[in-house]
């Protein structure tokens, strides 16, 4: 059945708090980013003076270094269109190792070579995990000031926490990750009487290690525990097997998957094909490792392959992953182009010009 002006336009209440007033089409696909976003050169280079001790740019200079950098970033998503913005993670370094620093027993004995020439400061767990002040209240309240936008809120989930350190206090990383997750609970309650609505757990390593979604689930349970159902949680995962997760992880306590597909050329997009997938679907409609701008004709193209896993109504259309490696001329050329081609595809679907069932153009009448 193609969707036009005659067939009632099915409301996704979750998805549909983050329509903005004006918006033109019945249809609505959500757009907004995973998180990172490339840091301006400047805010890089106030960091090292920062960091330089024979240099009097101070903590307040610092300060109000990575508060233009928020304001600006978060200005240039509202700019490319996106309907729930992120400050582009202009205040954290490495997605565990911000956290880590703000978790009681943590500590850090120096960085670890992961990948070239690059390298990661791996925290070790040395003692029991305590919450001890929040981590992202005042950066989600800066942001929320800062724009009239809906804020997406990204946190590293507890798996990933646990995965990518050195754990030397618990006899396994199932029980650390627990722990952790209870400390996220408690930051994510902070954020929302904050007025988040919007918070995505971030657990890239689920994908490098399958076998363990049962304790990902299970920390989602504890995760999501006494968070109002308005809400929306979503989970991103990315750079993996899906097939080695799926269906199970429709059973984790989430609204919303994101998911890193563009990458591999929508090759595994027939693993969430059967059985039906009942949660909604962030789609990535660029590849945030590709240094070129897709067109939007390509990026709606993209954005149809979703059509054929979830109805409009539970598709949301953001990048693969976060762009922060990208060029920042590359990654806002990217989110402007997915922008125009969402509200393209949504007025293509307005028109009855898209077939919902197997998101390809229906057929011209006879």
């Amino acid at each position: 059945m193609s969707a036009n002006e005659d067939t009632p336009v099915t409301v996704n209440e979750n998805k549909d708090q983050f329509r903005p007033a004006d918006h033109e089409h019945d249809h609505f696909l959500l757009t907004t980013v995973v998180g990172s976003y490339p840091k301006p050169k400047w805010l890089n280079r106030a960091k090292e003076l920062y960091q330089d001790p024979d240099h009097e740019f101070d903590e307040d200079d610092w300060q109000e270094a990575k508060d233009d950098a928020s304001r600006l970033i978060t200005a240039e998503h509202e700019r490319a269109g996106l309907d729930a913005v992120v400050d582009g993670e202009m205040r954290r370094n490495e997605m565990v190792e911000f956290f880590a620093h703000r978790i009681e027993g943590y500590e850090f004995n120096g960085p670890v070579k992961v990948w070239g020439h690059n390298y990661f400061d791996k925290p070790s767990v040395v003692s029991e995990v305590e919450y001890d002040e929040s981590w992202l209240v005042d950066e989600y309240k800066f942001t929320a000031a800062a724009s009239d936008r809906p804020v997406k809120v990204p946190i590293t989930g507890p798996y990933t926490l646990a995965n990518w350190s050195f754990n030397e206090a618990y006899d396994d990383d199932e029980a650390l990750t627990y722990d952790l997750a209870d400390l996220v609970n408690e930051e994510i309650e902070k954020l929302v009487e904050a007025g988040a609505r919007y918070i995505q757990i971030d657990e890239p390593a689920l994908a490098t290690t399958p076998d363990d979604h049962a304790i990902v689930g299970e920390a989602l349970e504890r995760i999501v525990a006494d968070i109002p159902e308005e809400v929306r949680i979503g989970l991103h995962v990315c750079y993996g097997d899906y097939s080695r997760i799926y269906p199970e992880i429709l059973e984790f306590p989430v609204d919303e998957f994101d998911l890193e597909l563009a990458n591999g050329d929508y090759e595994q997009l027939d693993v969430f094909k059967d059985p039906e997938f009942s949660k909604d679907l962030a789609l990535g409609v660029t590849d945030a490792h590709v240094a070129e701008v897709e067109s939007v004709e390509q990026i709606e193209e993209n954005i149809k392959k979703g059509l054929e896993v979830v109805p409009p109504e539970q598709l949301v259309v953001s990048p693969d992953c976060g762009v922060k490696l990208l060029p920042r001329e590359v990654a806002y050329g990217k989110m402007a182009n997915m922008v125009e081609a969402a509200r393209n595809v949504e007025a293509d679907l307005d028109a009855g010009n898209i077939d919902i069932e197997r998101g390809a153009p229906a057929p011209a009448d006879d």
